[in-house]
Parts: C-alpha cells; structure tokens; sequence
C-alpha cells in the first residue's frame, strides 16, 4: 500500500469497509469524496464533488461497489491510484496485483494468479492459482474461484459462487449469489442455481 495521503471516493456501505481496511494498516485518509453523503465516516470527513485540485500528490481508490459506477467514477478521477489490501488477506508473493484494488478482510489470492485493475475481491472471498481476473471484477463475499478460471471485465461473482477450475467466464457478467459455475459463461450473461444456467442477458 502506498504511504502518501489516500482519498476514497464513495461514501456508501462497501467504502466503509474499505476505509476500515485502511485505517487498519495505519493509512492517512485525507478525504472522502461522495456529493450524496456529508459529514464524517469514522472521523473522515465526506467533502461531497470530487475536487481534482484536493490533495494533488495523494493516491486514490474508487469505493463503489456497482461496477458500473466505479468503473465511470474511475474515468474521471484526476489522482494516481492506490490498493487497498486488508492485513488479514493472504496474496500469494507470486501473484501479480493491478492498482486501484481492493483485497479485503479474509480474501485469499493464490500463486500465478493476475488480478486487473479496480477490482474488489471482498470479505472472504477467493481466487485459486492461475487465474485471471479482468479489470472491474467484483468478487463478492465468500465468492470462489478454483484454479485456472479466467474472469472477464466488469463481471461480477456472487455472494458465495463458486466457478469450477477452468472456466472462462465473459465480459459484464453476473453471476447469482450461490450459484456454481460449472460451463464456461458467455459476455452479458445473467446466471442463476447450481448448476448455473442463462436466464438473460443484460444489454452492452
């Protein structure tokens, strides 16, 4: 974790728990940015619209939970970007990391895996060896993912997945809460139940 100022934007649930992540290993969060919410979280004070000029030499991490969103909050913030990893997560020395990340409280990554940029591998969550997990990916709590899966862009894993070693899961996917994963997954796709099947698919 970088040792300049941090700023988060996002003010809602999944920010706290990164910002808890940060204060935990010592960090100094200077700001948090989120034009719907004021006043402080845990003693940081929420200074509403982003502001480029805030704090030029700090380092920043999108705190949005949708994908979506944090990818456009992304696009337009002015600042370098930081990772937020928990003490209590495990990545391997031997997997590589992107920037804007934020590994959380109990997550696990293994060796050989590559994770993007602007990812959340949330409370509990797991990536095995040799993975690939694309920029915007969203692996929720208690998600798992066994060896060799490859995750593409902006998808997200639910709460408790599970995708079997070898599957390929495509571009802004969503995968139901508890759902396992044991097909490859095309882009856009909607999939629910164990096993997992299509039920939509959401418009590009």
């Amino acid at each position: 974790m970088a040792t300049t100022k941090i700023i988060l934007q996002g003010g809602g649930g999944h920010a706290r728990v990164v910002l808890d992540c940060l204060l935990s290993q010592g960090a100094t969060v200077a700001g948090i940015f989120d034009p719907k919410h004021s006043g402080s979280i845990m003693g940081v004070p929420v200074r509403g619209e982003y502001d480029p000029t805030f704090e030029p030499d700090a380092s920043a991490i999108v705190a949005i939970g949708d994908n979506t969103a944090r990818k456009n909050v992304v696009s337009r913030t002015k600042h370098s970007f930081t990772n937020a990893i928990h003490g209590s997560a495990i990545f391997s020395s031997f997997a590589r990391l992107g920037t804007g990340n934020m590994i959380l409280h109990g997550a696990i990554v293994q060796a050989q895996s590559t994770i993007g940029n602007h990812v959340i591998i949330n409370t509990g969550a797991q990536v095995d060896h040799d993975c690939e997990v694309g920029d915007y990916v969203h692996l929720a709590p208690g998600a798992r993912l066994c060896g060799n899966v490859i995750i593409g862009e902006g998808t997200l894993v639910g709460a408790g997945a599970v995708v079997i070693p070898g599957k390929k899961v495509g571009t802004w996917v969503t995968i139901g809460a508890g759902a396992v994963v044991i097909n490859d997954i095309p882009d856009y796709a909607v999939v629910v139940g164990n096993p997992a099947r299509v039920i939509k698919y959401n418009k590009p």
